[in-house]
């Protein structure tokens, strides 16, 4: 029997910063993943963030049950199945999300967890780079371990965002990550000298090198529960089952899906749903699997009328160039996500801070990589924030194989409907600015014709897809709350030595990309399983626009 201090279950975004903070502070720490290696040109170079995630290498190729309000379409949710988790297939994004994404999470009983709280943790794992396009250093980290750096910006549709957002009368902000979240201007990715930096990249591979961490390829088959402690992980590997014994806790990462399904295979959830399966209550937590968040978004599509987006390498020898200059360089448009501009506004007055995000593309593609339209062009991939829907992940089988059910239940509020209808038109608004007049020939998606309430609808039906940030399965809460799967110091309530930190413990869902979050879950996780003091808090206060009880912007 394998044996370690901490076993973690899951080798993505916060359980690969879990291990090296523990392996760092002398612990001997054994990280389950069931993928392999991240190595390989389809992860390493930003520019094929299309590829990896439409892999079976790379994914666990999961999709949502037919889901009622959107024509019964079966969604893709794709999960990173390799080391570095979906940090190693994402887009790379990094967004920390709103101030008050945090205080609101302290509002509902995340203690600890507010926005003073986890400033000085987003420092502590950020090693920031402006690229000179501005913003403060004093919101940044300098030193840690995960690169975040801008991109060149060098194309004119990614500038001619900017100013368009600046011309329909919203901010421009130099640092969304910083004091001004609200407004447009420069994306922030995780990449480094031309290559993505995944969470194995920032985190793993030191972990390794302290020789205290080993990585163990295997299939997490349940938590072993012996007289209401966790004291290891049974696995399959090599055709057999076996147990990674842990002398002081075992530590679930394995994300928003995976999580509640190993907590339900070891006796962890609703009671009624875990006897269905024939599975003994450990601990009643009607809380697993519940609260199922996501980001939906559209990809609203413009045909340029100038030759100047990335279409022209959208052909086997253009993309034979890309891969080329970058394998023997690292640089060219194969070293960029191209996701290099972005803006965060309010759909209306009366919302205190954004609810809607911008990711701007100088192509009009979707994420599998199939061209919308033949010829130039580009597009903003835009959608609401917080969504009031919610969703639930539950066991199909007591077989550790089948996969979970998954319903995040879309657009089943009203007001999904009245904000995904708003983003749409403001998007057409910024389009319509003189800074896209030269570039402009005619909108692709949804079209002209696509004007009224009714056929907004249809085409939101139709084409909403999720932008991949599931959350919120296991939330953190109070111990006392009976829905709380996890109190403020990410132990799994009901269960001793057993702690649960990704995404899955969100409250609620973050104000843009998850993968910033997720990695800070991971890094405050590990203070709180050392038993050290959380670091000083910080009470810097971001900016809030003045009139947002009376003005959108």
């Amino acid at each position: 029997m394998q044996t370690a201090e901490y076993v973690i279950v899951g080798a993505g975004s916060a359980g690969c910063a879990i291990a090296y903070r523990l392996a760092e502070a002398g612990g001997s720490v054994i990280v389950i993943e069931h993928g392999g290696t991240d190595a390989g040109p389809f992860i390493r170079m930003p520019g094929a963030l299309s590829y990896p995630m439409n892999m079976a290498r790379y994914d666990w190729g999961f999709a949502s049950e037919p889901e009622p309000h959107l024509n019964n379409r079966r969604l893709a949710t794709p999960r990173g199945k390799v080391l570095g988790g979906s940090s190693s297939i994402n887009g790379m994004i990094y967004v920390r999300g709103h101030a008050r994404d945090y205080d609101t999470w302290a509002e509902m009983g995340a203690t600890g967890w507010g926005y003073a709280d986890v400033l000085p943790y987003f420092k502590r794992l950020e090693h920031w780079h402006d690229g000179g396009h501005g913003g403060d250093p004093s919101w940044r980290g300098s030193d840690g371990p995960l690169h975040i750096t801008r991109g060149k910006r060098d194309n004119p549709l990614v500038r001619a965002f900017v100013e368009a957002g600046r011309q329909a009368g919203y901010p421009v902000t130099g640092d969304y990550n910083g004091a001004q979240q609200e407004g447009f201007g420069p994306f922030e990715m995780t990449v480094w000298k031309g290559e993505r930096w995944s969470a194995a990249r920032a985190y793993l591979r030191p972990a390794e090198a302290t020789g205290r961490c080993t990585v163990v390829r295997g299939y997490a088959r349940k938590v072993v529960i012996e007289n209401g402690r966790a004291t290891g992980v049974e696995i399959t590997r090599h055709g057999r089952t076996e147990i990674l014994a842990a002398t002081c806790e075992v530590i679930l990462a394995a994300s928003s899906i995976n999580s509640p399904k190993l907590l339900m295979l070891s006796g962890i959830g609703p009671a009624a749903h875990l006897a269905q399966h024939g599975i003994p209550v450990v601990a009643d937590r009607p809380g697993v699997g519940q609260n199922l968040q996501d980001h939906l978004e559209l990809y609203i599509q413009m045909a340029a009328s100038q030759p100047v987006s990335l279409f022209k390498y959208w052909n086997l020898l253009g993309k034979a160039y890309v891969g080329a200059r970058w394998l023997l360089t690292r640089s060219g448009p194969g070293a960029s996500n191209q996701f290099e501009s972005t803006g965060f506004i309010r759909s209306q007055a009366g919302v205190p801070y954004p609810d809607i995000q911008f990711h701007f593309l100088p192509i009009a593609v979707r994420y599998d990589g199939r061209a919308a339209a033949e010829g130039h062009g580009f597009q903003a991939h835009v959608g609401p924030m917080r969504s009031p829907s919610r969703g639930h992940v539950s066991l199909r089988s007591a077989d550790p194989e089948a996969p979970p059910k998954i319903i995040f239940n879309y657009m089943s509020h009203e007001k999904d409907w009245t904000d995904f209808r708003r983003a749409i038109r403001l998007t057409r608004e910024i389009f319509a600015q003189d800074a896209f007049k030269p570039y402009v020939r005619h909108e692709i998606q949804p079209g002209d014709a696509v004007q009224d309430d009714d056929a907004l609808d249809a085409f939101i039906r139709e084409h909403a897809e999720s932008a991949y940030h599931p959350c919120g399965t296991a939330r953190m809460g109070r111990a006392d709350d009976p829905m709380a799967v996890v109190d403020p110091e990410t132990r799994v309530i009901g269960v001793e030595g057993l702690r649960l930190a990704d995404s899955s413990i969100f409250p609620q869902i973050t104000n843009g990309n998850t993968n910033a979050p997720s990695i800070l879950v991971g890094e405050k996780a590990a203070d709180h399983i050392l038993g050290r003091p959380a670091l000083a808090p910080e009470n810097a206060k971001p900016w809030m626009h003045p009139n947002w009880r009376t003005a959108q912007r």
